[in-house]
């Protein structure tokens, strides 16, 4: 069935990545300081990976659209990062953590690269606590673990709820190291605009200065891109505003396929839409389901305050309908509980959109454990509840400070109110086991590629994967790659294809401009968004996918005839910036109703309507849809399918339970 060469090594699959690394060609240390690496992202996954490969002898330029590599949306992750350490000696291995993943995306990934993954994670952590990561520890010194959906084991790393900013801060230390050494060449507040090819070979980039409007080309051995996901094709999602899918689409537009499109994660707990001011959502983080108990009321409609519902009028749902893991079941699986509760009438808060996340049962139970460790073995409750919400506020204090000033009640007297929305995407540019696209030369990691999560990505497995990428992957992998280039020198940016390139970005700058519509980028962005989460979102059929294309090929006809974008292109601009993402956006967006309408089957966070089991939980279909998606872009905003099958050699197939 597959038509596309993922170049997984031969072998047994825990030793494939050993023996590659033992087998793969090298460049030697004088050839390294003669090759040119472009690095677009500096978030964990480019940041890591500039980092190294500038240790490593290579010359690496690194782009970012913001001001400064800290502020890559890297920053907001809150929860931890996954590692099969077995600190917690409840059972871990790489064999579970390889299972875990598998099974948590429904099957839908590949098996050499999910192993992989798992095999470095406990590197991850090293190289982290080496650059002085500060991770929770427990009270004897060692590093403390905490538990994350879908997995019965206690394998996440933490720092609070700040776990990306100090693992981006990392990275960045580790980046401007190599930044003072001349190593490495930062440019911050530059947009990559386009790919250049020459030959077949990814060999460089144009892009755009923010602050000066200047286009500017720059040549590169190799190409590789660490630009994040495209939740923002939603509109409102808990993605930075900045967040785009640009690079990514360009790279599509050159002959990077993009893979399973439709896979996208909606986060079971997010603070709820309060009106149609917003822009952008605020994830509360899902290690909070590690400590907190979520329930609706067991009465339709009901309008008393959490406090007064007494204990038996509490529907706590998941943990009535997955006793084997609870709260703690996948994303995917918490999030459409969650939706079909409150589609039911049990919802709560003014909108009925929400659920409720009560910390008073663990609260008590750590107030009680401090108590005992001070010699009162029979405190009141007035007592456990004091000493319990002080244990809360250290492990996630930052986290119910947001809330507090978000909604204006305080979460230590009253539960949260949480509901599913937009987070990470599992579709990106296709991949082979080396990370290189089907553009030679061109490479992509981190949630920018489809690689590691299947149909939906275990919570605290980002981090886990962008700096697996970039410490561990990336660095042996482009090496086969560049131990051919080596006789390749550094070619002028004069060369026709840089001039072709830079023509076709500047084409699109002028015609933004020059439109001088009626309605801002936002008005069109918010249609689309619209558009993707009513009936792209958490629950697709037939029928509105088919509506979603038509609608979206339409509202980019008038995109292109009525958008305003006031300004010129040679100058700071955000709104030209935002134009040029909102484009690519409606393209992808009907890309993904494509994609989500050829697979006629519900798996993980693709969830056909038609597709479901009598109890409503997804309904793979493994006999015909048991391949990566991957999509060739053609003239004229057309797909092309290509389809890479799944063999699952090392894990039994089966429909998930979490029962």
């Amino acid at each position: 069935m597959s038509d596309i060469n993922s170049n997984i090594p031969e072998g047994e699959l825990t030793s494939k990545w050993t023996k590659y690394k033992s087998s793969v060609p090298l460049v030697n240390p004088s050839n390294k300081r003669t090759i040119e690496v472009i690095i677009v992202g500096s978030g964990l996954a480019g940041a890591s990976a500039a980092a190294t490969l500038a240790e490593m002898g290579y010359k690496v330029k690194c782009f970012c659209f913001q001001d400064s590599p800290r502020r890559a949306h890297s920053i907001a992750a809150q929860g931890g990062i996954n590692a099969a350490k077995n600190y917690q000696n409840d059972g871990d291995s790489v064999y579970r953590l390889f299972y875990d993943t598998i099974k948590g995306g429904d099957y839908r990934a590949r098996e050499a690269n999910v192993h992989r993954l798992a095999e470095v994670s406990a590197n991850i952590i090293d190289q982290c606590v080496a650059q002085g990561v500060p991770l929770a520890r427990e009270y004897g010194g060692l590093l403390d673990n905490r538990s994350f959906g879908g997995t019965q084991v206690q394998r996440t790393f933490y720092a609070a709820g700040q776990t990306g900013q100090q693992l981006l801060l990392g990275a960045y230390s580790a980046l401007e190291r190599q930044i003072g050494m001349g190593k490495v060449e930062m440019y911050t507040r530059h947009e990559m605009l386009e790919v250049v090819k020459i030959d077949g070979k990814a060999r460089g980039i144009i892009a755009r200065n923010l602050i000066t409007g200047e286009i500017e080309r720059h040549f590169g051995h190799a190409v590789v891109l660490g630009t994040g996901g495209y939740g923002n094709v939603f509109y409102l999602s808990t993605n930075a505003m900045g967040s785009n899918v640009t690079a990514a689409w360009k790279a599509h537009k050159q002959g990077a396929y993009f893979a399973n499109p439709c896979y996208t994660q909606i986060h079971p707990t997010c603070i709820p839409v309060s009106g149609d001011h917003q822009s952008k959502l605020t994830l509360m983080s899902e290690s909070l389901r590690n400590d907190g108990r979520i329930w609706v009321p067991k009465k339709k409609d009901d309008n008393r305050k959490a406090s007064e519902i007494p204990e038996d009028e509490r529907d706590y749902y998941l943990e009535r309908r997955y006793p084997a893991f609870g709260n703690l079941v996948p994303r995917d699986v918490a999030s459409r509980a969650a939706k079909e509760r409150c589609d039911a009438g049990y919802g709560v808060g003014a909108s009925k959109l929400a659920v409720y996340l009560d910390f008073k049962a663990n609260t008590e139970r750590y107030g009680r454990i401090e108590a005992a460790k001070a010699g009162n073995h029979n405190p009141d409750k007035e007592t456990c509840m004091r000493l319990g919400t002080a244990v809360i506020k250290e492990k996630y204090g930052n986290l119910f400070d947001m809330y507090a000033q978000i909604t204006g009640e305080n979460p230590y007297e009253t539960p949260m109110r949480i509901y599913p929305a937009v987070h990470y995407t599992m579709g990106g540019l296709w991949v082979d086991y080396n990370l290189m696209t089907s553009v030679p030369g061109l490479y992509c990691t981190g949630e920018a590629n489809f690689s590691d999560h299947g149909a939906n990505r275990l919570g605290a497995s980002a981090l886990m994967q962008g700096l697996a990428d970039g410490y561990f992957v990336l660095p042996y992998t482009i090496g086969a790659y560049l131990s051919k280039e080596i006789s390749v020198k550094a070619i002028p940016t004069d060369h026709p294809a840089f001039v072709e390139a830079e023509q076709r970005a500047v084409g699109i700058l002028n015609t933004l401009i020059n439109i001088k519509g009626t309605k801002s980028v936002d008005h069109f962005h918010k249609r689309l968004g619209h558009i993707m989460w009513e009936k792209c979102g958490m629950a697709r059929n037939e029928q509105g996918l088919k509506e979603a294309i038509e609608e979206i090929r339409a509202l980019r006809a008038e995109f292109w005839s009525d958008v305003r974008v006031p300004g010129t292109a040679d100058e700071l601009n955000t709104e030209l910036e935002k134009a040029g993402r909102v484009a690519d956006f409606i393209e992808l967006g009907e890309l993904m109703c494509i994609d989500a309408l050829n697979r006629n089957e519900s798996c993980g966070g693709h969830f056909r309507e038609e597709y479901q089991t009598e109890e409503g939980e997804a309904l793979r279909d493994d006999v015909n849809y048991a391949y990566v998606a991957a999509w060739e872009f053609k003239e004229g905003v057309n797909f092309e399918l290509h389809k890479e099958e799944l063999k699952f050699e090392n894990i039994k197939v089966a429909q998930r339970s979490y029962k």
